[in-house]
């Protein structure tokens, strides 16, 4: 609505204003007054344009009060100094009402305009189940792929499966160990094993199925069936958390198959024919220290053992081949130091480093009962997500989770999110949605009839309006999520649509027998609400219940 008002003021200067150019120069404000007694928005462009035009802001103001007239604004008073009060018609809300409870695509914004984004997420390594701080990584960046497809962006959601490297010797070593454990062979733990359930787990089942068989092999040949196998086993534990998460992927993309497909040497070949890496102490090195890094980092060492960076950069050519505008990869906050290398690596390929942004998630930490569970994949205590899951509910965990902007380390209480009441966030947003289907259900129970979208003109008290206006702040909110990237924006807005339905709830009668035109019209209001709640829920991954 900014936007619009915005647009109407330039029209209308456009027609008083002969020199054009003052115009290009001119910034003003259009904001929502404190008071809403003075409008639902008020700009100061006649104060700002009093000095260009040598005319006092108060006459400018009446002009552009009189050429503006338009059937959006129900009246427009100048004030004080010389602002300009815009009261926005009725019915201009009352249509809005109208279209979104036709249509919750109504809802939606076309400011991507089919923009291809990848958003790159979670991708922890197969070593293990996915612990509670994997669930606040895959929390955003899920919600942030569908707040982005909501705004009309291509979106492509993207896993990459590191499944190159020593941590991947060590799962295999670690399993093969254990396979051994259980055969009465003695075999040295590796020093830097993983010791979780999970491995003797995995372990297990390659006794079952193949028997003492692994005994007779090649050692070499052994650990390589210990490694596929629990490679397997572990991504499909993940692949299922995530999907009881309602987190799903586009594309799984396996580190390995850059090394298989030769597009590691590849690239390499390239940044050494743009002299973007020089060979000291046997190693090759990337210049980073060229596009403002403090160093420069190695991409082979002495051995020829290539680093994680070389295929982290080669990963990044290949998502760039791939057509997409911007690439959004979403990190937990101790690889902070490897954002300045990798983006200045896209810009050594010749494309611009801010085509790729880096979210970094801040650690999640777990209260219950008071206690703090501290976590360590390698040690083997790590929370899982699967715990948390199971303990809560997807629900809950979901919007938890987004309820805490990213860059703050959020602790997450237990204990509040399975409490039945309206300290609980989530369940106070979800009642509301509950509470509208219940009117319908007594309407229909105690056959009170109402016609939804007629008498509208009946929502004219100021609880009506404040409700419409916040529902229609919603696009607005929107908007701003996925332009800034910051999902927690709608539950803040959830919390603050929910708080002011439960209270219109309280202070005014819905279904009233004996006047079916304010009846219609309090159910058509309750009915947009209701839309809106379940569309913003559906947006961080939650569900809006018709029954709690």
């Amino acid at each position: 609505m900014e936007n619009l008002i915005r647009k109407k003021i330039n029209e209308t200067l456009y027609k008083l204003v002969d020199n054009k150019e003052l115009l290009s120069e001119l910034t003003f404000d259009v904001e929502v007054p404190k008071d809403s007694k003075n409008g639902d928005f008020a700009t100061n462009v006649a104060m700002k344009l009093a000095s260009m035009l040598k005319k006092s802001p108060r006459a400018i103001a009446e002009e552009i009060k009189l050429k503006i007239g338009d059937s959006f604004f129900e009246k427009i008073e100048v004030a004080g100094p010389g602002f300009i009060n815009f009261f926005v018609s009725k019915s201009f809300f009352y249509d809005f009402l109208l279209k979104i409870i036709e249509n919750q695509n109504n809802l939606m914004s076309d400011i991507g305009s089919g923009k291809k984004v990848q958003v790159e997420f979670v991708s922890a390594n197969p070593t293990g189940p996915l612990h509670i701080g994997h669930g606040r990584g895959a929390a955003y960046g899920d919600s942030l792929a569908r707040l982005l497809s909501a705004c009309g962006f291509d979106v492509q959601k993207e896993y990459y499966i590191n499944d190159a490297g020593n941590q991947m010797n060590n799962l295999a070593l670690s399993i093969y160990s254990r396979y051994l454990e259980l055969s009465g062979v003695n075999y040295e733990f590796p020093q830097d094993g993983y010791k979780g359930e999970y491995i003797i787990d995995i372990a297990k089942d390659i006794k079952n199925r193949y028997g003492d068989s692994l005994l007779g092999m090649k050692e070499e040949e052994a650990i390589n069936l210990c490694f596929r196998i629990g490679v397997e086993q572990i991504l499909e534990t993940i692949r299922k958390d995530l999907e009881d998460f309602r987190v799903t992927f586009d594309n799984w993309f396996s580190e390995k198959s850059l090394y298989q497909s030769g597009e590691v040497d590849d690239t390499l070949t390239e940044l050494q024919n743009k002299e973007k890496v020089y060979e000291h102490d046997g190693a090759l090195w990337f210049k980073s220290t060229e596009y403002g890094d403090d160093k420069d980092r190695v991409l082979k060492r002495g051995s020829g053992e290539l680093t994680y960076f070389a295929s982290d950069i080669a990963y990044h050519r290949n998502k760039i081949r791939r057509g997409f505008d911007y690439l959004i990869n979403v990190w937990g906050a101790d690889h902070h130091g490897y954002v300045k290398r990798l983006k200045s690596s896209v810009s050594a390929l010749g494309f611009n480093e801010d085509m790729l942004e880096i979210k970094l998630v801040q650690m999640v930490g777990l209260v219950e009962g008071g206690e703090k569970i501290s976590m360590s994949t390698r040690a083997g205590t790590f929370v899982e997500l699967r715990w948390l899951l199971d303990k809560v509910g997807s629900d809950a965990a979901r919007y938890f989770y987004i309820m805490r902007d990213i860059n703050s380390q959020f602790e997450f209480d237990i204990d509040l999110a399975l409490s039945k009441s309206s300290d609980n966030p989530v369940y106070y947003v979800q009642y509301a949605h509950a509470r509208v289907c219940s009117i319908l259900r007594n309407a229909e129970e105690k056959g009170v009839k109402f016609f939804v979208g007629k008498y509208l003109e009946k929502l004219n008290l100021e609880q009506d309006m404040a409700l419409i206006k916040k529902l229609y702040e919603f696009k607005s909110v929107l908007e701003t999520a996925a332009n800034l990237r910051e999902p927690h924006r709608i539950p803040y807005y959830l919390q603050d649509l929910a708080a002011l339905f439960h209270n219109y709830y309280k202070n005014n009668q819905i279904l009233n027998e004996d006047d079916i035109e304010v009846t219609s019209a309090r159910v058509t209001l309750c009915l947009a609400v209701k839309e809106v709640i379940k569309f913003a829920l559906n947006l961080i991954g939650v569900d809006a219940p018709e029954r709690m």
